[in-house]
């Protein structure tokens, strides 16, 4: 039976990785550098998020609600009994488990989820509790994911300090808006969505870009302020993930806004790998000293 367990649980993390690798070739590459057990949890981080994702902005049909409070409540089931028949749920309750992550991420995160069902236009306090649950949650999964990647077997979870958990959340907060900012158009189009304050669906003037775009620095200069006190492995693979986002938004810096609701800012597959490649390098040789001032946007 042991046998049997493993296979399954295998299975399931490969279930995960078929999920990343088809929705995401820029989370895909900073994974690559994780060894084989911080990879395998992030894999069943995102996959998890995805479909909770897939269900409110694919879906979005009558019975979509009920679909996303199932797969919440498989979800908590799962953490614990440490078993679901949903493959990527499975998987994730196996990271959890190890990663020490629980109902404190877990909650918010389906509520953010929930409010894609009914939420058009947010004001300034929903958009704050709405990155909280969707992307800075997220960031502390995949720090708690990262701290305990070489825990052994009765070995206490690790715990972040507080100035990991600020730059973690910083970190998530980051990418969501750039994602923010690149799917404004669709948001508005498919959906009449509009995460930003003040900001209506459809709508986009360049003093409101100028904004997003600082506070968006702000959090990536948090987020690189804590980089070097990461575990080498998932300190290279985050400084890869951030070169990409980096270069992402000075593309957007540079982008009229008038075209961001036209069309999606895409970085092709041999410029990834240039970012990528380039930040690793750097972040290598700094050998965990970096300043929170160390960019690629030179490259952009």
């Amino acid at each position: 039976m042991q046998g049997a367990a493993t296979l399954y649980d295998r299975t399931a993390a490969r279930a995960s990785g078929v999920v990343l690798a088809g929705y995401s070739t820029s989370f895909g590459l900073g994974s690559r550098l994780l060894g084989r057990r911080a990879r395998r949890d992030i894999e069943a981080v995102y996959a998890l998020v995805r479909i909770a994702d897939e269900v409110v902005d694919t879906h979005r049909g009558a019975d979509a609600g009920a679909m996303l409070d199932e797969l919440e409540a498989q979800t908590s089931r799962a953490l614990v009994s440490g078993y679901s028949t949903n493959l990527v749920v499975h998987a994730f309750a196996a990271a959890a488990a190890h990663a020490g992550i629980g109902h404190a991420e877990i909650d918010p995160f389906f509520a953010s989820m929930r409010a894609d069902l009914t939420v058009r236009v947010h004001d300034r306090e929903s958009y704050e509790r709405y990155v909280y649950g969707s992307a800075e949650v997220v960031g502390l999964m995949c720090l708690a994911v990262f701290l305990n990647a070489d825990r052994a077997p009765g070995e206490p979870v690790r715990r972040a300090d507080a100035g990991l958990v600020l730059g973690a959340r910083a970190l998530g907060a980051a990418f969501q808006k750039i994602n923010f900012l690149r799917d404004l158009g669709a948001d508005a189009g498919d959906l009449g969505r509009c995460y930003f304050p003040g900001v209506q669906p459809g709508a986009l003037d360049r003093r409101q870009l100028g904004e997003i775009l600082a506070e968006i620095e702000h959090d990536l200069r948090v987020a690189r302020g804590a980089l070097p006190r990461l575990p080498r492995r998932a300190r290279l693979a985050v400084a890869a993930t951030l070169g990409l986002y980096d270069t992402l938004l000075a593309r957007l810096a540079d982008t009229p806004p008038e075209e961001l609701l036209d069309r999606r800012v895409r970085l092709g597959g041999a410029r990834k790998l240039a970012v990528v490649l380039r930040s690793v390098a750097v972040e290598a040789r700094l050998g965990g000293h970096g300043s929170p001032a160390l960019s690629v946007r030179a490259d952009a």
